[in-house]
């Protein structure tokens, strides 16, 4: 039979210093910071003064990670505009940052994303029936979070 752990009890000093680092390595919403603050065995009230203190800092700051992860999911991950919505919803983002970090995806480099994605999917499918293969397209695309209205009108040229 194993026991569990004991909680090793830090200070709030020795656990802003690992909050602060665990911001550095990367960019970290609120509720990351909290979860993490709380694994560390802190109590409530100590965890939300050290959050604001971190805020305060600038070692959290929602919009900018609004807009690093947006454009990051976008250039990187090819995700539309709907999936990048919806994981920075699930990240309990406000309304304001998740708009902010949208608008981090030019409109130009949207639809020649669509545009690139529709032409190497187009290659590599063998599907022999137009309508399928389009239909096959359209569902890897609106899959990947790109605007199912967006994708048709591309489409429809090929």
């Amino acid at each position: 039979m194993q026991f569990p752990k004991k909680q090793k009890f830090i200070g709030e000093k020795e656990a802003f210093l690992k909050a602060c680092m665990f911001c550095s390595y990367q960019e970290r919403t609120q509720t990351e910071v909290r979860e993490k603050l709380y694994g560390m065995g802190l109590k409530k009230d100590v965890v939300e003064e050290l959050i604001s203190k971190l805020i305060t800092e600038n070692f959290i700051n929602e919009e900018r990670f609004a807009k690093t992860y947006a454009g990051g999911k976008f250039r990187i991950k090819k995700w539309g505009k709907i999936k990048i919505l919806e994981a920075l919803k699930q990240k309990r983002l406000s309304d304001y940052c998740i708009k902010k970090g949208l608008l981090e995806i030019p409109d130009e480099d949207y639809i020649l994303t669509i545009e690139k994605l529709i032409e190497i999917k187009w290659a590599s499918n063998t599907e022999e029936n137009i309508f399928k293969k389009k239909n096959k397209i359209a569902t890897y695309l609106i899959g990947r979070g790109f605007e199912p209205d967006l994708v048709w009108a591309h489409l429809k040229d090929y």
